[in-house]
C-alpha cells in the first residue's frame, strides 16, 4: 500500500511553527517511505479567511523545501484540492448518512441555541445539543424543507456505547458515546464543517496517515464514527503533541507576575501568534537560517536514533520515523534556536555569509565607506541571528558615549593611569604610520609596545576601548583601527585622550 499523507491548513494568517512542524512530519514520512505528500488547503472556514493567506502557505512551504505532489497549484487525480471549490462533494454524503440513520436535519434557530447554551450554563453542565430535531417525523422534515426554513445536517451520535480509535502516540483512545455532541456536519450556507470534509477528503484522497495536533483528539471518536457509517477504512492517526513556550505570567492588568524574589514568574503555554510569539516567516525575516529552524523544528517532538543533532533536509528524509515522536509537549528555547542558528551560519562560506550580511550591516553602515568583506569575515563567528549585526556594528558608524571605567580591567592589568600613558604612546605612534593597513597596525604597534614597559594588554585594551567605546566588539584593537580609517581612528584617540 502507498502512503498517502497530507497537510491541510486553513488560509487564516501566518504559518505558525505548530503548524509549519506538523507540515514538516508530514512531509518526511511520505519522503522516507516512498509515498505521496498532497497539501489541500481546508477554507470551509470563509469567515476567519485572511486575504493573501493560501500565498503564504504556498511561499512558506517552497521555502522550507516541502514540495508537495498534489496539490491546487499542482493539481493532481484527486482535485480540486481547495475545501470550497468541493462543495458539491459533500452534500450527498451528508444525504447518504441521513438516510442511513447517522445523520439529521437540524432546524432549530440561533435563537433556541443560544437559550439551551445559557440553560446549560446556569445549570453548571456543557452545552450538549438534545436531538431536538432528530424528534421530527418525515413530513415535519419535508415540510420545512419545502417552506425553505434554514437548516443544518448534524451527525447523529448514538446515545449509549463507546466510539474510539488508535493513535500511533496515544494508544487506543475510547470515550463514552453520551458524553459527545451532535456537531454539525453542514452548515447553513451548504459548506460543509472541518469535522465532516476531512473526513470525506480524507477517503476520497486516499490518505493513508493522518498526522495533525493532538487538539484534535477529543473530535477523533465522531471521525470514526463517520467511517463507521459510511463503511469506510479509517486512516492511522497520529496526533502530534504541542510545541509549547515558557510565558511570562500576567495579571489582570497585563503586567508580569513577580515572585518573592521579584523574579517573573512563567507558565508553558501553546505557541501562538496571538500571544507575541513568532511565526516562521517572522523567524526568517529576523535574520533566522531556514535549514537551521528546520533542523531544530524537527527536534521539537522527534528525537533521532543517537545523539546527533544536525541534519539536512535530505538527512532527514533518510531517517525521520513515527517511533521517534515524543508523547510529551516539546519547549520551543529561543536560546536554543539561536545556537543552532549560530552554528549553521559558521558553516557558511564566508561569500554566502557576506550575502546575507550585507543588507543588515548596510543598516548601520555606508558599504561605500567601510570594508564590509573583512567587516564579515570578523562577524561570522560571533553571529548567532543576522538581526543582531546592526547593533554590533552601530559603533564603527558613531562612537557611543563610555565611561572611563571601562579602561579598568584586571585581566589585562589596565588602570586609568596605565590607559592614560597608552594612549600618549598610541597617539603620535599611530600618527606615524602611513600606509593604514591591519598588517602595517599590528607591526609597528607590537614592535613599539615592549620600549614602553608595558605589556600587550596594558597597551591594546585602552586602545580598543578608546576608539570603540565598548567592551566587546568584533575584532581587537588593530581590526577596528583599519575599519574606521586612519583619521577617524585619530580623531577618537584624540578625543578618548581628553577626557582621561
Amino acid at each position: 500500500m502507498e502512503v498517502r499523507t497530507r497537510f491541510a491548513p486553513s488560509p487564516t494568517g501566518y504559518m505558525h511553527l505548530g503548524n509549519l512542524r506538523t507540515a514538516l512530519y508530514t512531509y518526511l514520512y511520505a519522503r522516507r517511505t516512498g509515498g505521496k505528500f498532497i497539501l489541500r488547503i481546508e477554507d470551509t472556514d470563509q469567515e476567519r479567511e485572511v486575504p493573501g493567506a493560501v500565498d503564504i502557505i504556498y511561499k512558506s512551504m517552497q521555502t522550507a523545501g516541502l514540495s508537495h505532489d498534489e496539490g491546487p497549484d499542482v493539481g493532481g487525480p484527486c482535485g480540486p484540492y481547495v475545501q470550497s471549490q468541493r462543495k458539491d462533494t459533500y452534500m450527498p454524503y451528508a444525504k447518504q448518512l441521513i438516510e442511513s440513520g447517522h445523520a439529521y436535519y437540524c432546524f432549530c434557530t440561533k435563537e433556541r441555541l443560544d437559550e439551551a447554551r445559557e440553560a446549560a450554563e446556569k445549570r453548571g453542565e456543557t452545552f450538549k445539543y438534545d436531538k431536538h430535531c432528530l424528534r421530527l417525523s418525515k413530513e415535519e422534515i419535508q415540510a420545512k424543507l419545502d417552506a425553505g426554513v434554514p437548516y443544518v445536517i448534524r451527525q447523529n451520535i448514538p446515545t449509549e456505547g463507546k466510539a474510539g480509535f488508535d493513535d500511533v502516540i496515544y494508544g487506543h483512545v475510547e470515550v463514552d458515546c453520551d458524553t459527545l455532541d451532535d456537531n454539525v456536519l453542514i452548515k447553513a450556507d451548504g459548506l460543509p464543517t472541518y469535522n465532516f470534509a476531512n473526513v470525506i477528503d480524507d477517503h476520497l484522497m486516499g490518505i493513508t496517515h493522518v498526522m495533525r495536533g493532538n487538539e484534535y483528539l477529543s473530535s477523533a471518536p465522531k471521525y470514526n464514527l463517520l467511517y463507521e457509517a459510511l463503511g469506510w477504512t479509517p486512516p492511522t492517526y497520529v496526533h502530534l503533541t504541542p510545541v509549547m513556550v515558557d510565558a511570562p505570567v500576567l495579571d489582570e492588568g497585563g503586567s508580569p507576575v513577580l515572585d518573592e524574589a521579584g523574579n517573573p514568574v512563567t507558565a508553558k503555554r501553546k505557541m501562538s501568534k496571538r500571544k507575541g510569539d513568532p511565526s516562521f516567516e517572522d523567524l526568517l525575516a529576523q535574520g533566522y537560517l531556514t535549514e537551521a529552524v528546520i533542523n531544530y523544528l524537527v527536534l521539537l517532538g522527534w528525537s533521532p536514533r543517537g545523539e546527533r543533532e544536525f541534519y539536512t533536509l535530505s538527512e532527514l528524509e533518510e531517517v525521520f520515523d513515527l517511533e521517534g515522536l515524543s508523547k510529551s509537549p516539546s519547549v520551543f528555547d529561543i536560546q536554543k534556536m539561536n545556537w543552532f542558528n549560530a552554528e549553521y551560519i559558521r558553516k557558511l562560506s564566508p561569500q554566502r555569509y557576506l550575502e546575507l550580511a550585507m543588507p543588515w550591516m548596510a543598516q548601520a553602515l555606508d558599504p561605500e565607506s567601510f570594508d564590509f568583506k573583512r567587516l564579515a569575515e570578523l562577524l561570522q563567528g560571533r553571529t548567532e541571528v543576522f538581526n543582531q549585526l546592526p547593533a554590533m556594528i552601530k559603533f564603527l558608524a558613531e562612537q557611543p558615549e563610555f565611561s572611563t571605567d571601562l579602561y579598568v580591567n584586571k585581566k589585562q592589568k589596565s588602570t586609568l593611569e596605565s590607559a592614560k600613558t597608552a594612549l600618549e604612546a598610541a597617539l603620535p605612534l599611530l600618527e606615524g604610520i602611513g600606509d593604514w593597513t591591519e598588517a602595517e597596525l599590528h607591526d609597528r604597534v607590537m614592535e613599539a609596545i615592549p620600549g614602553l614597559g608595558m605589556k600587550n594588554g596594558q597597551f591594546l585594551w585602552p586602545l580598543r576601548i578608546a576608539i570603540s567605546g565598548q567592551m566587546s566588539t568584533p575584532g581587537g584593537a588593530f581590526e577596528i583601527a583599519y575599519l574606521l580609517g586612519r583619521e577617524e581612528t585619530l580623531r577618537r584617540v584624540r578625543a578618548s585622550l581628553a577626557k582621561l
